[in-house]
């Protein structure tokens, strides 16, 4: 019985042994690719633990002992770094169609209906459709105009709202101007305002845990084998709770707005009447086949999704 232990041992050993010389000679003859310098890596995290606690003063440190360029592991993930703008303008510029496509995410891609958005999606034809969808249809400086009538209804009912308050209580500004932007940005990409209703205003509560879970750090992304872990530190079942309750809240949203087209068809009114939100846009758009290809239900609700998220970042970042 010993003996028969005693074999196994070895041969497994061997095995393991050769497996590996193997590897190593594979690995040997293969020709050397030129690599930016790199700092030492632990195995399994890489350079993960040389972060720290404010990763940018960490990589500013980095940068200082191994160049503007230079390559780091965040786990199984190589990770380039450019720290000056000579490197900067290289990867952004001379060679921005080799680096164009974003870093893959679980998170990112669960969110925003595999990536269906302009922001994440990878590039070629589709970005280069929803990006002009985007740019020509939703955001051009004829579009953004045409909403001048919202902001200043909004900022009217705004003032008239702190004239009555300043009688009797202080005024808390920030929660105002909060309410007034979120107004604003809902009139302009869904058509209306959802802050005086329950299941809008459970949606403006839970917005900033949603950007929040998009820079979410997700150990999957880096050490894929651990990808198990985010279903016991319960990162699977927040985002599962988020992408049902904004997939219902846009689900709604897109049928109200069909629904509210096909009334005005019935009535002889025509839709370029109204001011159009940007459900309406994409609607539009999808239904004159302007773009060469029809988008999806996903694809829409990915693409409202990002530019209402966006401009409610850019709210949080200004205030």
């Amino acid at each position: 019985m010993a003996f028969s232990f005693d074999l196994l041992f070895f041969s497994v050993s061997s095995v393991v042994f050769l497996l590996a010389l193997l590897k190593w000679f594979y690995a040997a003859s293969k020709p050397q690719k030129k690599l930016p310098p790199s700092p030492p890596k632990l195995p399994i995290i890489g350079n993960i633990h040389q972060l720290g606690l404010f990763p940018h003063r960490s990589l500013q440190s980095l940068s200082r002992k191994y160049g503007p360029l230079m390559l780091l592991h965040f786990g199984s993930k190589p990770v380039l770094v450019a720290s000056s703008s000579d490197a900067a303008s290289q990867i952004m510029k001379t060679h921005d169609l080799v680096f164009s496509n974003r870093p893959k995410s679980s998170v990112i891609n669960r969110l925003f209906y595999g990536s269906r958005d302009v922001a994440f999606t990878p590039y070629g034809e589709y970005w280069r459709q929803a990006k002009s969808i985007c740019v020509l249809h939703l955001l051009s400086n004829k579009r953004v105009q045409s909403y001048q009538h919202v902001r200043e209804e909004e900022t009217s009912l705004m003032i008239e709202k702190i004239s009555q308050m300043c009688s009797s209580s202080p005024v808390n500004l920030t929660e105002i101007f909060v309410t007034l932007t979120n107004d604003i940005i809902c009139r302009v990409a869904l058509g209306r305002k959802y802050s005086e209703e329950e299941k809008g205003r459970k949606i403006m509560e839970n917005l900033r845990v949603f950007v929040e879970l998009m820079g979410v750090f997700d150990v999957g992304d880096y050490i894929p084998w651990l990808a198990w872990v985010n279903r016991f530190n319960g990162l699977d079942l927040k985002v599962e709770k988020f992408v049902k309750l904004t997939d219902e809240f846009l689900d709604g949203v897109i049928e109200e707005h069909i629904n509210k087209r096909k009334g005005e068809a019935e009535n002889d009114h025509s839709v370029e009447a109204r001011c159009l939100d940007f459900v309406d846009i994409l609607i539009e758009v999808n239904k004159e086949s302007t773009i060469g290809f029809a988008l999806g239900r996903d694809d829409m609700k990915a693409i409202i999704l990002v530019n209402w998220i966006s401009l409610h970042l850019f709210n949080y970042i200004a205030l």
